[in-house]
């Protein structure tokens, strides 16, 4: 399947995995932001909305993404890989509305963040330019998005590379950790694609996606998974390699995962693995 990324409307799920909005220092930004229940995500986020009309900001028109390369944000110094599984979906429409999301491929994302104070919305820390973002180019085919699909044996990790040694990053963590996965997932996504207002550090994605013409694609980064203690106290630095990769737990384990990042030999049918170099 042909995914035309530049094409498609691109998202992330902020709050999806316990524990990591307190690792980055980010809890604070969602006090008051109402949830359904304490285990809920907190807001979708945009990152990329092709043919925006003039009410989407102009950051958000500029294509982020880039398979092999992170380029530092101007007189920023804390930026963290944001280890996540991304999944690409057909959208139904009912007039104006979200009425249906149906995944088609899954594969690595980085969903890089800035940390920084006072930035207004979530977006503001995630497109800052080209290549600040990545989605591997190998994606793997979604059988069902429901409980006892692929997804279930996969895994997501994640590795710095600093002067020849190799960091896990991110937690080793099933797609099944998620806070929300599967249908519970999907129901709360169209809600907040359909309903989710401008306020605190959401913002009306509704708005976006009319004044778009309702892309008929999303790609949609579903939440970062917790860091180790390292990726916790350790931001990128220029020449740094940064690694996402999925893979099955059944046919790899995490330390062979973890060789092979070293000797940059992850290519296999059955891995995800997206690979950038952080340049300053």
């Amino acid at each position: 399947m042909e995914i035309k990324l530049q094409e498609i409307a691109t998202f992330g799920v902020a709050g999806n995995f316990t524990g990591h909005l307190e690792q980055a220092g980010e809890a604070s930004c969602f006090v008051n932001v109402q949830v359904a229940d304490a285990n809920a995500p907190k807001a979708v986020f945009p990152t990329y909305i092709p043919n925006g009309d003039e009410n989407t900001p102009s950051y958000l028109k500029v294509f982020p993404f880039n398979d092999y390369r992170i380029i530092f944000p101007k007189g920023e110094e804390k930026l963290q890989i944001e280890p996540e599984c991304a999944i690409v979906c057909d959208i139904i429409y009912d007039g104006d509305k979200v009425a249906d999301i149906k995944p088609l491929v899954f594969g690595a994302s980085n969903d890089c963040s800035i940390r920084k104070e006072g930035a207004k919305k979530i977006s503001e820390k995630k497109n800052w330019g080209e290549c600040s973002k990545g989605l591997a180019s190998n994606l793997i085919k979604i059988d069902t998005f429901t409980k006892g699909s692929i997804l279930d044996k996969y895994k997501i990790a994640s590795f710095l590379i600093r002067d020849e040694i190799c960091y896990a990053y991110g937690e080793d963590s099933f797609v099944s950790d998620y806070s929300y996965i599967y249908e519970q997932l999907i129901t709360w996504l169209k809600d907040k694609f359909n309903n989710q207002e401008d306020k605190g550090p959401a913002e009306n994605i509704h708005s976006y996606i009319v004044g778009a013409n309702k892309p008929k694609r999303f790609m949609i980064s579903i939440g970062a998974t917790r860091y180790t203690e390292f990726g916790e106290t350790h931001f990128l630095q220029n020449g740094d390699k940064a690694l996402v990769v999925m893979y099955p737990s059944d046919v790899y384990t995490f330390e062979e995962i973890k060789h092979r990042a070293i000797r940059d030999n992850l290519e296999e049918d059955d891995i995800s693995v997206l690979s950038q170099e952080v340049i300053v």
